[in-house]
């Protein structure tokens, strides 16, 4: 089993593996975080990938992903998948939980500030991939560090971000 983080660089995304990997220092599951990069411009631009004028390479973005959890999490699996289309959120949360489920998921560490609430957009990926009952989901509303006195925070995570 594994604790699997979908990963989009976003903060909350980041603060969902750093939390990941601070459970998994404790209960020693092993981390993946998987990745679905649509190979049109409107994406990138939305995630804020690229910027309005700027051309979309699509390699550099995945390096850049790949980079960023490696400098978090060192020794955690990253899979990523390339997909054509920049598909309706329900579609893209499609690819992600099929990549979710490769991993035979113990907990999905999901950030995001919108899984949960009584009212909830139709364009959070984070509903579908929470909806899955095939695993528990834990979900990162804020980067902040952990409150259990049994995880030790991240000891890089949160001086970068200014969350201490």
């Amino acid at each position: 089993m594994t604790f699997v983080v979908p990963f989009d660089g976003s903060e909350l995304a980041e603060a969902a593996l750093v939390r990941a990997v601070e459970y998994d220092a404790a209960l020693e599951e092993g981390i993946a975080a998987v990745v679905v990069v649509p190979e049109r411009k409107g994406y990138a631009r939305e995630k804020g990938w690229i910027d309005e004028d700027e051309p979309y390479d699509v390699d550099a973005v995945v390096e850049r992903l790949r980079d960023r959890v490696r400098t978090l999490a060192p020794s955690a699996a990253f899979e990523c998948e390339r997909i054509r289309e920049f598909p309706p959120e329900e579609r893209l949360a499609g690819h992600i939980e099929r990549l979710i489920r490769n991993h035979d998921p113990s907990v999905v560490f999901l950030g995001s500030d919108n899984v949960g609430r009584v009212v909830t957009p139709l364009t959070s990926v984070g509903v579908h991939v929470a909806a899955d009952e095939s695993y528990d989901v834990f979900v990162v509303r804020q980067p902040t560090p952990p409150t259990l006195e049994a995880l030790d925070p991240h000891p890089d995570f949160y001086r970068d971000t200014g969350s201490t």
